[in-house]
């Protein structure tokens, strides 16, 4: 099935991650949102928009997005990401799946509840 979803990171008194656009079935389909986001995506913050430049990544799945207003100049990626227990791909999302409640470093990233929730 897949649940792609599009997010920004910055630094604004604290590292962030905010989730613009979330439940793409697909990487193009997020791709896609992505693709939209670097021009429309503005932060939360009040910022008067004087000039923006796009930088994309060599993976072309993220980018950099630099936002010059006003007063001052803001900064942030953007970028898709796949939540692995409900990928597409069999394998990775076999693996996301922990039975005994025990996560395995060796066998890659896993999706669990902690145990008393």
């Amino acid at each position: 099935m897949g649940n792609w979803v599009v997010i920004a990171e910055y630094y604004s008194d604290a590292y962030r991650t905010k989730f613009i656009c979330s439940g793409q079935e697909t990487k193009d389909h997020a791709l896609e949102a992505l693709r939209a986001a670097v021009h429309t995506y503005v932060p939360s913050k009040n910022i008067v928009e004087k000039r923006r430049r796009v930088y994309r990544f060599a993976d072309q799945e993220s980018y950099l997005v630099v936002i010059k207003g006003k007063l001052t100049e803001w900064e942030c990626t953007l970028r898709i990401a796949e939540l692995v227990s409900d990928s597409a791909d069999p394998a990775v999302a076999e693996r996301a799946q922990v039975d005994d409640g025990a996560a395995r470093a060796a066998d890659g990233p896993q999706d669990r509840i902690p145990p008393g929730y």
